[in-house]
């Protein structure tokens, strides 16, 4: 199946990128996202705590992805 990435803030920076296409086995979980993703950029990444989201709406780890999905993986927000 097909999910669309959109990229920010570190998962931007370590990609490079703004969004991209990823191609995930049927069954993946949000949690089986974020491991590809961090396979991807796994020095900027390592310590990064990332939260999934799935058509803008929070999702635990197990969340099950459909084709066709756009998913975020989102780090912790700073600001003062």
């Amino acid at each position: 199946m097909k999910i669309t990435l959109k990229c920010f803030s570190h998962v931007k920076y370590a990609l490079d990128r703004d969004e991209m296409t990823l191609d995930l086995a049927d069954g993946s979980t949000a949690a089986d996202l974020e491991s590809r993703v961090r396979e991807l950029a796994p020095e900027a990444l390592a310590d990064v705590p990332l939260r999934a989201a799935v058509n803008r709406k929070f999702v635990a780890a197990d969340h099950p992805l459909a084709d066709g999905d756009e998913a975020a993986l989102i780090p912790p927000v700073q600001g003062g």
